[in-house]
């Protein structure tokens, strides 16, 4: 009998990390969470077993490399990893920006998607089948105003899977990056305003139907189960209603 694949998803415990667990699960494989927040990725694992499915709740910082390394040690070979764990920080333009927030969006984003994917492409190196997902986001592709922090880090992911792509051309592992554009889900735009829920709800304001999170999963999970010569390079998702970074249609 052939072994369940294993997908590690950085960033499971809420959003598309948790959206993106639930449908790998429901895709055969047996999934692993990782997150900071332990609860809430050991209440995801027991979500998707009770459903009959596999998975394993892991927690973790992934921007503490020595965690980070001691995480891998568990993996032989590996299936499929997908980078999710990010997130922004503020809208204040680059003149006034806060230069800490900077600083941790890239070690999230950036540096945090370096450690996991260095520590685990062994693993999936050694699977003869490999993918790498990296989730990065249309500010990867394009600026904003209020963004330079966020839009940073989004384009240092985005070289990184461009560079990574070129690096490792020939082994048997695939580099795939989701760039989603607006996506609602329940933490993102609250985080990023500090847990200002008014602020959070104007982002979306008008707009008849945003990204949600089993959207860009079921996008995620699409391009996971191409056949393995079919790697999917670079694929930007949004909302009908949002033409770019800057162009939203809003009904109010």
């Amino acid at each position: 009998m052939a072994a369940v694949p294993i997908a590690v998803i950085t960033g499971a415990s809420s959003g598309i990390g948790a959206a993106t667990a639930r449908q790998l699960a429901a895709a055969g494989y047996r999934v692993v969470l990782t997150a900071r927040r332990k609860d809430r990725i050991e209440a995801l694992a027991a979500e998707i077993n009770e459903a009959g499915h596999q998975a394993t709740a892991y927690t973790l910082d992934v921007t503490d490399r020595h965690a980070v390394d001691e995480f891998a040690t568990a993996f032989r070979t590996l299936a499929v990893l997908v980078n999710n764990a990010g997130g922004a920080l503020g809208a204040d333009p680059v003149a006034t920006g806060d230069p800490a927030d900077w600083r941790q969006m890239y070690e999230t984003n950036v540096i945090g998607t370096l450690n996991v994917t260095q520590a685990l492409l062994p693993a999936l190196t050694e699977s003869g089948d490999g993918t790498v997902v990296i989730l990065s986001s249309t500010a990867g592709l394009a600026t904003y105003e209020g963004g330079g922090g966020y839009v940073a880090a989004k384009h240092g992911e985005h070289v990184l899977a461009e560079t990574l792509r070129l690096e490792i051309v020939g082994t048997p592992v695939r580099v795939i990056e989701v760039a989603p554009g607006m996506v609602k889900t329940e933490e993102f735009a609250t985080t990023r305003f500090r847990g200002d829920t008014e602020k959070a709800a104007k982002v979306y304001a008008g707009v008849e139907a945003p990204l949600t999170a089993d959207d860009v999963a079921d996008t995620i999970t699409w391009a996971v189960t191409r056949p393995s010569h079919v790697n999917i390079d670079l694929l930007v998702v949004r909302p009908r209603a949002q033409a770019s970074n800057a162009k939203v249609h809003r009904t109010a």
